[in-house]
């Protein structure tokens, strides 16, 4: 497992790093000798960018959640980014906290507060990629020839189900997997532990 800067116990990031080109080269080199690889949120999206310069690199991807590929994201999903900015930006753990609940399923508490806590640590992260593209020119991923699962959330803001469909639109043998819940990895858990373990133990 890769761990970006700024998430979990890993250091920050600069505050330049922070553009898929350099979390793609980032990644690169934990990828050599490795067969298949999964992506959540922003690793999907990096993911994106690396296969499109490196098609033949992987051969089985799973990309969760993808936020954007070659196309901006929607206003309201890149507004919703760059309130959650802000208020990381400014330590405003109440406001955060407010942001992720709204879209997460009731009764998920734990799950809210981690994920506050998380993005606590991401505000440069987020005002960067609100409206960055991974992916400008998506004929670049025509060429790709590995097995691809896309996982989508229905109901979350910030990676539009839209998005999802574009990227299995741009993958020639990508497969898209809808869960109907804002937050499959919680809700469904056993679900999604099921599929990817299918997926990649084949």
């Amino acid at each position: 497992m890769l761990t970006l800067p700024s998430h979990a116990d890993a250091p920050d990031a600069s505050p330049d790093y922070w553009t898929y080109p350099t979390i793609a080269a980032d990644i690169a080199p934990a990828l050599e000798g490795v067969r298949q690889a999964v992506g959540v949120s922003l690793g999907a999206a990096a993911l994106c960018a690396l296969l499109s310069t490196t098609p033949h690199a992987l051969d089985r991807v799973v990309l969760m959640l993808p936020a954007a590929l070659s196309k901006p994201r929607q206003a309201e999903s890149a507004d919703l980014v760059l309130e959650m900015s802000t208020a990381a930006e400014a330590g405003d753990r109440g406001r955060l906290r407010a942001l992720v609940a709204a879209g997460a399923p009731a009764g998920l508490d734990t799950y809210v507060d981690e994920r506050t806590d998380a993005l606590l640590r991401l505000g440069p992260a987020l005002h960067a990629v609100a409206r960055q593209v991974p992916v400008p020119d998506p004929a670049t991923l025509e060429q790709v020839d590995a097995d691809v699962l896309v996982v989508a959330a229905m109901g979350d803001l910030l990676h539009p189900t839209e998005t999802a469909e574009e990227v299995v639109g741009a993958l020639p043998t990508a497969r898209l997997v809808r869960f109907d819940s804002p937050a499959p990895m919680v809700t469904h858990r056993r679900e999604l532990r099921a599929l990817l373990t299918d997926f990649l133990g084949r």
